[in-house]
């Protein structure tokens, strides 16, 4: 019994892996997620309104500006420009608006 260099076939497995990471990663099947991407703007409440009962607001404004864009609500913060997102539940289902 002879005995095998490992090497060539670890450099086989690596090179592997490498090249179907590489493919996977061209035709746009691997995406890196970062932090910006999942980035939570502010948390959201909904008060419901009933009739005949009183509820408060604050008089001081959000920090964010809602907007209706393609029947989805997208909110544009103020404090930091350029920073936007879409308005989304806990289940990360988009909130309709009618445009």
């Amino acid at each position: 019994m002879t005995e095998r260099n490992p090497i060539p076939l670890i450099i086989t497995a690596i090179g592997s892996i490498a090249g179907t990471v590489a493919v996977l990663g061209f035709y746009g099947y691997l995406h890196f997620a970062k932090p910006e991407d999942a980035l939570l703007l502010a948390e959201f409440t909904m008060l419901k309104t009933v009739p005949g009962e009183d509820y408060r607001v604050s008089l001081k404004p959000a920090d964010q500006v809602a907007q209706c864009i393609d029947g989805v609500l997208v909110l544009f913060d103020l404090q930091q420009k350029g920073l936007s997102g879409v308005l989304v539940d806990d289940a990360k289902r988009a909130v309709r608006c009618n445009p």
